[in-house]
């Protein structure tokens, strides 16, 4: 009796340029990190090593996107690249209408512009900071419906990024169906550690909704990982294809915001998709206030190529496979060494419980800060806070927001980096993990007005 066991895999691409990487030594990070305040994002990316700050526009193009940016149609108005954008929304997220935006955070703004009121409320599945900041300058407030397991970073529930629909059927009871333009559910959870739904969760908000006329507003900036997780993770999915689970997800909303810098395989680009006709004549002239022409809303034709190019390759079986399974493959090193991540394991990225990392700082001294600098400090690995940083202060007391979850996310690129640059990481952070107890927190000097994580300055103590 012969036995089978699992071989290795490769990803299913091949490097035919390279970028060289600088290396640098401790005292010269360490010098880089004091003059950057202690913050990764105000470090230079030359002095940094493997950059897993962030998955947003810093993928790696292939060579179909690249031929595509030689047939760009730069024209003003009524661009071909345009209507090949449209037209591959239409086929893998099923919406009517497109307003293509320079990046995600422009489709937010629209939205937020036309549909909320002043007094509104806005249930969803866990803020992200950009969506939470339009939707408060509009005027609305933002409450969070996701499931209680998505604040513990241990609980193994598959679908930690599901909705609630008790609490979201009490806050329609309490704020009344008028008071809420939509409900805004993402997928991926980006704050909740790359979390998915589930498919029935979003069919009973649906049905949720429908009863009281509420809408749904998707951010679909991960929807195809999301896909992913339900084929793999829930019943009934197993042998449905990637594009027929991403349409299906899509069905059940009425529109979506869209940052193309991460599922979509580009650097720069986003949309606005709807299926509200009235709703889209408004964002229509709108983008032309705040973006550009409603053809080309703040993008070069070559973008819109690269992103109609991105979503065919995006959702093919084999490209999402290896990029979950590169996450994957660090996030188990990481456990198997004890260091405490969220769990299940991501979507896009590692993230590290800084609460649990570091036990002897108080949230009030940043862990999450703390943890991301002294990751780049041993190794020139660059990743990035999400915790108290980033939930930033209460719009109304000016308090300080105290997130459950306080975490570094170690974000990969997708078709960027090599195993042999998942191993030196997962090394590193368990080096940092190993001698903990020797690292203290810091003070935060200087503090901009809104989304301060990418600003900050901090000093240790």
């Amino acid at each position: 009796m012969t036995i089978q066991t699992q071989r290795s895999w490769a990803e299913p691409f091949k490097i035919k340029m390279v970028e060289p990487l600088k290396m640098t030594t401790k005292p010269e990070r360490e010098k880089a990190l004091k003059e950057a305040g202690y913050n990764t994002f105000l470090l230079r990316s030359e002095d940094v090593y493997i950059d897993l700050l962030t998955d947003s526009g810093t993928n790696a193009m292939s060579e179909h996107q690249w031929a595509g940016l030689m047939l760009g149609d730069e024209a003003y108005a009524g661009s071909r690249n345009f209507f090949h954008l449209e037209d591959a929304i239409k086929k893998h997220y099923g919406y009517k209408y497109l307003v293509p935006t320079h990046q995600g955070r422009g489709a937010e703004h629209l939205i937020s512009k036309i549909m909320i009121k002043p007094g509104d409320f806005i249930p969803g599945n866990m803020y992200f900071t950009t969506t939470r900041l339009h939707q408060e300058l509009a005027g609305g407030t933002f409450i969070d419906v996701i499931v209680d397991e998505a604040h513990d970073t241990s609980n193994k529930n598959p679908f930690k990024g599901n909705i609630d629909l008790q609490k979201l059927e009490n806050i329609i009871k309490k704020a009344g169906a008028k008071k809420i333009p939509y409900v805004s559910i993402a997928g991926t959870v980006n704050m909740a550690g790359g979390q998915p739904f589930s498919m029935k969760n979003l069919k009973q908000v649906r049905e949720l909704t429908d009863k009281h006329g509420i809408k749904i507003i998707f951010d679909a900036t991960r929807a195809i990982e999301n896909a992913y997780f339900i084929k793999l993770r829930e019943d009934g999915y197993q042998n449905k294809t990637i594009p027929d689970i991403l349409l299906e997800m899509c069905s059940y909303t009425d529109g979506a915001t869209m940052s193309a810098k991460k599922d979509l395989l580009v650097n720069i680009g986003g949309f606005l998709a709807l299926n509200d006709g009235d709703i889209f004549e408004e964002a229509r002239n709108m983008v032309v206030i705040y973006e550009g022409l409603h053809t080309y809303g703040g993008l070069a034709g070559r973008d819109m190529e690269a992103m109609a190019r991105g979503i065919e390759e995006a959702v093919l079986f084999d490209h999402i496979r290896a990029r979950v399974g590169q996450v994957e493959y660090v996030g188990n090193k990481l456990l198997e060494a004890g260091v405490p991540i969220v769990e299940p394991i991501g979507g896009h990225a590692i993230f590290l419980d800084a609460k649990q990392f570091f036990s002897q700082i108080p949230q009030t001294e940043f862990p999450a800060q703390t943890l991301a600098a002294e990751i780049y400090l041993d190794s020139g690995v660059r990743t990035m806070e999400r915790g108290i940083v980033s939930a930033g202060r209460n719009k109304d007391t000016g308090d300080h927001y105290y997130p459950k979850l306080e975490l570094v996310r170690v974000t990969f690129p997708r078709r960027v980096y090599t195993q042999a640059h998942c191993d030196v990481t997962a090394e590193s952070i368990i080096d940092v993990f190993e001698r903990r107890q020797s690292i203290k927190g810091m003070k935060m000097v200087y503090e901009p007005k809104y989304l301060r994580f990418f600003q900050a300055r901090f000093e240790r103590l």
